[in-house]
């Protein structure tokens, strides 16, 4: 199959191409009009497909509760906000719950089911610090060990790709090293870290920060927290959430320009998202309502900010038109470098001869005409 556009976005431009697809993979580009195409989108924006590594559920699903049928509703949703691929991301919970809950993941990723992939795990909490424990359960969050975390790799054949950690609780860094050693990403999160600390724990192997901002010690001219940390490292991935809501766009556009080529959109959506504004869900045991913004907070105490309803495509749009980043680092941030982050680089995230065909047609309004997934047609 080939397909075609008056702008192709290859090596950071946009310019007229084709593109051939086989076999799920890119076989070859040419130049616009070549070779007869199968699909002509005109000037509709061709790109990379999108890739979301820290996301809960959608539309009644939640990755910690469970539910094989949720899990394959959820992925063959997703090419409809251009994602070809997620990490399905877990709550704190109990020590069984959390074992079923990636075993069941690890199932459904068995199964190969239609639309989006399963790229591995996201492990957040429950090593958490209660202070910036955010909206995680406090009564779940323990210290980390190296066999209770073998425990649960072992229940899903080593699926959990990234785990987000508290680098102060992790005695002489043990965890995370064993982390970095076995091929995990350990993401520097829910933390009263210092400054100093989160150097020393990427040091000693961790790779990113989760939800940076959020959930984490600020970056202040004398004390520079895990803000200040994860801005100062530079080659160091650092996820954030593009809604608007849980950081200001002038917090938006400072954090992308500064982490250009390491920054990583995230929706860090919920099982509420695909719900109308007002309705209320459970959430680890709390319930949560959905706000006009589309944020979703915990309907008690201090009505904590819990997560978003974001769509990828939306955070794309927030990104470029309202905190004004500039269009190849936006994008950069939800195709190359989070398949950087998860070490898969070298064949997702690029539309470039013998990468995967996760390919997204975008309309000027960021709408999503079709979205190909191992170049297969999903809409």
């Amino acid at each position: 199959m080939i397909i075609q556009s008056t702008r192709v976005y290859i090596a950071s431009s946009l310019i007229p191409a084709q593109i051939e697809i086989e076999d799920g993979l890119i076989k070859a580009v040419y130049n616009y009009g070549e070779k007869p195409v199968d699909e002509d989108y005109g000037d509709r924006r061709i790109v990379p497909g999108f890739y979301d590594v820290h996301t809960h559920g959608y539309h009644g699903y939640d990755a910690t509760a469970g539910g094989k049928d949720g899990l394959k509703a959820w992925l063959k949703d997703l090419p409809k906000e251009g994602v070809c691929g997620i990490c399905p991301t877990t709550l704190t919970q109990g020590h069984d719950t959390l074992k079923k809950a990636v075993a069941e993941i690890a199932e459904v990723k068995k199964e190969d089911p239609e639309g989006a992939t399963i790229l591995g795990i996201h492990f957040e909490g429950p090593y958490l610090d209660v202070k910036y424990k955010g909206a995680q359960p406090e009564e779940y969050i323990v210290k980390g060990t190296i066999e209770e975390f073998k425990e649960y790799q072992e229940a899903c054949d080593n699926l959990i790709k990234i785990i987000t950690m508290a680098p102060e609780h992790d005695d002489d860094f043990k965890l995370i090293r064993y982390c970095a050693e076995n091929g995990v990403c350990v993401s520097i999160g829910h933390t009263d870290t210092s400054y100093e600390t989160a150097i020393m724990a990427l040091a000693n192997g961790a790779k990113g920060f989760t939800h940076t901002y959020n959930g984490m010690t600020g970056l202040g001219h004398r004390e520079n927290g895990a803000v200040g940390a994860a801005f100062r490292s530079h080659d160091t991935y650092a996820e954030c959430i593009c809604d608007g809501n849980h950081s200001t766009l002038a917090a938006l556009n400072i954090f992308f320009r500064e982490k250009q080529g390491y920054g990583v959109m995230i929706t860090d959506s919920l099982m509420c998202k695909g719900y109308p504004v007002g309705s209320v869900f459970d959430f680890g045991g709390q319930d949560v309502e959905i706000y006009p913004d589309g944020s979703a907070h915990i309907t008690t105490g201090r009505k904590q900010l819990a997560g978003s309803t974001l769509k990828v495509n939306e955070g794309l749009k927030i990104l470029v038109e309202k905190a004004l980043v500039p269009f190849e680092i936006a994008l950069d941030a939800c195709t190359i470098n989070p398949m950087r982050y998860l070490g898969m680089g070298e064949h997702k995230g690029r539309i470039k001869a013998c990468y995967d065909a996760d390919i997204v047609v975008l309309n000027d309004d960021y709408s999503v005409e079709q979205t190909y997934c191992l170049g297969k047609k999903q809409l």
